[in-house]
């Protein structure tokens, strides 16, 4: 069975120099490997620390990076000069105007944060990591004296009001046997949309022992492991890897990646990608 997927399903250096692993057509990065560094070395231990996956969030173009912060961290009130996305992989997070009560997201939540706005970001006791995402750079953080004003608005999408898709609920699909399956994937569109090969993305969620082919139509596809160990290889390969919660793959060509949620509860997969891609059961 494929899904097509016509309506969809953001300071540190550049991306670890050496993959972990590298298929043939797709690049591999555990996140045992990620580099971390100091996003503000002037706070000391308290800093968060910034991985990069992909890009340069030091300079002008697309990255994607995971985020650690210490148990307990709040920064003080503060704005970005660009606009970036964030979905948590570990612990709570709330990020709101300084004046909002706490609303702590758990894994798989999604927000984002416009360009200019005044904003606040904690993580709760124990510590978080997230996975942050822009389209463009460099990424910095200044002072809310400099706040200035978009016509863009933020999102606090919690994973409890998260709406997953099946088979059934997506047109064009062949879908004759979805009613007894209880094993296929679903998927969430989070922002952006595949027509004319415009940017996405999306999450997509395999139940515990799940399986799907992720084919990526030949476009550039970045996806990270944001819940459950995750099992990958490509259709090409003989070589499968488990990727733990924060790993990243990629590719730039046509290549079919064959997951499999090795955990004992769900898997979620964030997927970037240029246009529509298929998923296979």
């Amino acid at each position: 069975m494929k899904i097509q997927l016509s309506i969809a399903l953001a300071v540190v250096t550049s991306a670890s120099a050496s993959m972990a692993q590298a298929q043939s057509g797709a690049d591999i990065l555990l996140r045992s490997d990620v580099q971390f560094q100091p996003l503000n070395p002037a706070r000391g231990d308290a800093s968060p620390k910034a991985g990069v996956l992909w890009g340069d969030i030091k300079k002008d173009v697309p990255s994607g990076a995971i985020i650690e912060f210490t148990d307990g961290f709040s920064s003080p009130p503060h704005i970005h000069n660009i606009t970036y996305r964030g979905v948590v992989i570990e612990g709570f997070v709330h990020n709101d105007d300084p004046d909002a009560e706490n609303m702590w997201m758990g894994p798989g939540s999604f927000w984002t944060q416009p360009a200019g706005e005044t904003h606040i970001t904690a993580a709760s006791n124990g510590g978080a990591t997230i996975f942050l995402e822009i389209l463009e750079g460099p990424y910095l953080v200044q002072p809310s004296s400099e706040a200035f004003a978009t016509d863009e608005r933020p999102i606090n999408l919690d994973a409890s009001n998260v709406i997953w898709l099946n088979s059934a609920d997506m047109r064009r699909i062949e879908h004759a046997d979805a009613a007894a399956r209880t094993d296929e994937p679903e998927m969430t569109y989070l922002w952006g949309s595949p027509r004319e090969g415009e940017l996405n993305g999306s999450l997509i969620k395999l139940p515990a022992g799940g399986k799907a082919e992720l084919n990526g139509n030949g476009a550039q596809l970045h996806a990270v492991i944001i819940k459950g160990d995750t099992s990958h290889q490509l259709s090409s390969d003989a070589q499968s890897e488990t990727l733990p919660v924060g790993s990243y793959f990629g590719s730039a060509e046509e290549a079919r990646h064959q997951l499999i949620c090795e955990s004992e509860e769900e898997c979620l997969v964030y997927v970037r990608t240029e246009g529509a891609y298929e998923l296979a059961l």
